[in-house]
């Protein structure tokens, strides 16, 4: 991927996608997301969970949904204020105490200790690439599945036709250009 392509793929984030490209270039390559089909689902995904590279840490409101995030043991939040302290920050909004800490295990960095170091772009890009490849969306979208990316990431299928809107546009300019599949 070329900065080029990443600015065709998320046409608003020219001056971010600066910003974050040399990042991206470094994670993507070092957490194997690389021909068209990753490269493609990678970029759609944080496409939309961070608004192009607009957010790198979720808007806090606190929204119903988010009010939930307190006491929650599957992410691990279990002292008071965990809900807001490890609200969703990086590329792929990680969220959840215990997630920061696998996170943080996986980039030998301590964002128990440091939550919005998760919002620079370097450990934005490293980890929303960390989760991408950990959780298994590299193997998914060499078998054609962004369906099933989407949820991994996302738990849903929300925003579904954007996603898929960037997933397509990404294919078309990756593959325009000779990126291997």
């Amino acid at each position: 991927m070329t900065l080029e392509q990443l600015i065709a793929i998320m046409p608003t984030a020219q001056q971010r996608a600066t910003r974050f490209f040399p990042y991206l270039s470094i994670y993507m390559r070092e957490f194997g997301i690389e021909g068209a089909k990753r490269e493609a689902a990678f970029l759609a995904t944080i496409a939309v969970e961070s608004g192009e590279l607009r957010y790198t840490r979720e808007i806090w409101g606190p929204t119903p949904q988010q009010e939930r995030y307190e006491g929650r043991e599957d992410l691990g939040n279990t002292e008071p204020g965990d809900g807001e302290r490890f609200k969703g920050r990086g590329l792929v909004q990680i969220t959840g105490r215990s997630n920061y800490a696998k996170v943080g295990e996986a980039l030998q960095h301590d964002f128990i200790a440091s939550p919005p170091s998760l919002e620079a772009p370097d450990f934005a890009c490293a980890s929303a690439c960390w989760f991408f490849a950990s959780h298994g969306c590299n193997e998914l979208a060499d078998a054609d599945n962004f369906k099933a990316v989407t949820k991994r990431v996302n738990g849903g299928l929300t925003a579904y036709d954007r996603r898929l809107a960037y997933y397509e546009k990404a294919l078309q300019v990756l593959s325009a250009t000779g990126e291997p599949s």
